[in-house]
């Protein structure tokens, strides 16, 4: 399914990432299974193998060269859909413990099974980001939460900075030509500040992460309800 292992290998030494055998091994898997499933739950629009290795396995991977993450380190994948970035990170960072959530019943479905396939221990949610961030168990809990998403930053910061801990981060994978700064006032309401602006290249292609550092805890009244988020931006 992925190509071969050496062009992969070459591949992630490129961006100073060691791929081995292993990781290779279950990236494949996760790969065959991810275009099975596709046929009867839509889950990605990318089904040929070079791409799923480069627009979703890698791209996911490189959060850990460009944001440092702590050995352990908790981490939310909030509207995780097929599971981009957290369960890539996790096959390569095994240390990371990850809690999956999507509003969709069907893709926690395919996650369960796929994590079962690859022997990886995660927690899943089914619910709302604004549901599951006034939940006690989960609020303010996270040393990372993240979202692989086209929401504007103010917007995904509303259902995401409330999972993250006081000194943890929210990690954005963002598109290149959002204007970062009308999320300021946004993050700082919610308890945040940007920190980091990171702008690389993957194959040719534009990639953004930007990076929230969780100073305060949110107040209570945030996140609101998905029409309140939506109808009146922080």
């Amino acid at each position: 399914m992925l190509p071969d292992f050496n062009y992969s290998c070459e591949l992630f030494k490129k961006y100073e990432l060691e791929l081995t055998p292993q990781i290779y091994e279950k990236l494949d898997i996760y790969a065959q299974f991810l275009v099975e499933y596709n046929e009867n739950v839509n889950l990605t629009a990318i089904t040929d193998g070079k791409e799923i290795l480069i627009k979703h396995f890698l791209d996911s991977i490189l959060m850990c060269r460009y944001c440092d993450i702590d050995q352990g380190a908790t981490l939310i994948d909030v509207g995780t859909g097929a599971g981009f970035p957290s369960v890539p990170l996790k096959i390569f960072r095994p240390d990371i413990k990850i809690t999956l959530l999507d509003s969709l019943n069907k893709r926690i479905i395919f996650l369960q099974e796929l994590c079962d396939k690859l022997d990886i221990e995660a927690e899943f949610f089914h619910s709302r980001a604004e549901d599951c961030g006034k939940n006690s168990d989960l609020r303010e809990k996270f040393d990372i939460a993240t979202a692989r998403a086209v929401a504007n930053l103010g917007l995904l910061s509303e259902y995401c900075v409330p999972f993250v801990k006081t000194g943890g981060r929210f990690i954005s994978m963002k598109g290149p030509n959002e204007d970062i700064s009308l999320g300021e006032n946004a993050v700082k309401i919610l308890g945040g500040e940007i920190t980091d602006d990171i702008n690389y290249e993957l194959e040719g292609d534009q990639r953004r992460i930007v990076v929230v550092k969780k100073i305060s805890q949110t107040p209570t009244k945030y996140p609101r309800n998905s029409a309140q988020i939506k109808k009146k931006p922080l």
